[in-house]
């Protein structure tokens, strides 16, 4: 079973998502492709912001496009972009001193590699520099984080376990299309921005799909 990040068809694990041609199939990852929704969607919250830190792994290619991404949203939305690329845990601290030294107003936190398993450290982090952040993935949110969007992992959870219904029923993997995900989420954390001193427009809160209160 695929459960990726990256392009299984790119990275030569299968012909194509419609037809994967061999023993796998499964669900893809697209979060890259919503980086710049993420950006617009903080840009919403937060208006007032200008410059913002994209933390990211440089380590992997997920976290290089999820930047490329952002970079060309910020060109619509009209705030800057603030690179912090890391190569190994031990920068952590160095990137957010660097956010703090250029003035960003907000952070977007790309969360692959290194930094999905960093996930309170960088949460107390964010604490010591008192901004509005984008997660990519949920988990961060409910760990204290302000807010993340992404695909729903529970969906994709339940469709996961399809695949194994119908291969257990004899279905081929070579004729099960590769699924990208249809259902995304917005989760906000009322506690967080309280703690950072920040308010939350309502009318962005309406568009929660969970509200951590």
């Amino acid at each position: 079973m695929i459960n990726a990040n990256e392009d299984p068809a790119r990275l030569g694990l299968i012909t194509s998502l419609a037809r994967p041609g061999g023993n796998l199939t499964g669900g893809v990852d697209i979060a890259e492709q919503l980086a710049g929704k993420r950006l617009e969607l903080l840009k919403e919250a937060f208006p007032h912001i200008k410059r913002v830190g994209h933390l990211s792994d440089k380590n992997i290619s997920p976290g290089v496009t999820h930047l490329q991404e952002v970079e060309a949203a910020a060109l619509l939305v009209g705030v800057r972009i603030q690179p912090l690329e890391m190569h190994s845990p031990e920068e952590l601290e160095q990137a957010f001193q660097a956010a703090r030294a250029e003035h960003a107003e907000a952070l977007i936190v790309a969360d692959y590699g290194f930094l999905n398993s960093h996930r309170e450290r960088i949460v107390q982090l964010v604490d010591t520099i008192r901004l509005p952040v984008m997660y990519t993935h949920a988990a961060f949110v409910k760990l204290g984080g302000l807010m993340s969007y992404g695909e729903d992992r529970l969906d994709r959870a339940r469709r996961a376990a399809t695949f194994v219904d119908k291969i257990l029923k004899g279905a081929k993997a070579a004729d099960l299309p590769v699924e990208r995900p249809t259902k995304f989420e917005l989760v906000i954390n009322l506690k967080a921005a309280e703690a950072l001193g920040l308010t939350i427009p309502p009318t962005f809160l309406f568009r929660a799909d969970e509200v951590i209160r």
